[in-house]
């Protein structure tokens, strides 16, 4: 069974950085996917960024440029890099995994989830 667990997230004033965190547990697959996911108060959620184990990306078009999706070598830990922080990313952060192989920001994909944590953002 994987476990996800996320931290790194706080309040930072806008124009600042935060770097996430997302440990992984119980993996054992050689092919999979990631993602970062977030949800706003009264929003739905929606996809940031994404990432599969060949190292391919994708992102969201409103994070693109600022936000930077990685994992270490062991890949065991997935990060999310977020510079240039606006108040409109003020949300709670999902980290998502699945064992199939696909480059995916909807999140009916992934089976796996976090529990998140929370990026404030104050202008």
């Amino acid at each position: 069974q994987v476990q996800l667990v996320e931290s790194g997230g706080g309040s930072v004033q806008a124009g600042g950085s935060l770097r996430l965190s997302c440990s992984v547990y119980g993996h054992t697959y050689s092919r999979y996917s990631m993602a970062w996911f977030r949800q706003a108060p009264g929003k739905e959620r929606e996809g940031v960024a994404a990432i599969v184990s060949d190292g391919s990306t994708g992102y969201a078009d409103s994070v693109k440029c600022r936000f930077t999706i990685s994992q270490d070598s062991a890949k065991e830990i997935l990060y999310l890099q977020m510079n240039s922080l606006k108040p409109e990313d003020t949300a709670m952060y999902y980290c998502a995994a699945d064992e199939r192989w696909r480059l995916s920001l909807r999140d009916a994909w992934y089976k796996y989830w976090g529990q998140g944590t929370q990026v404030t953002v104050s202008s």
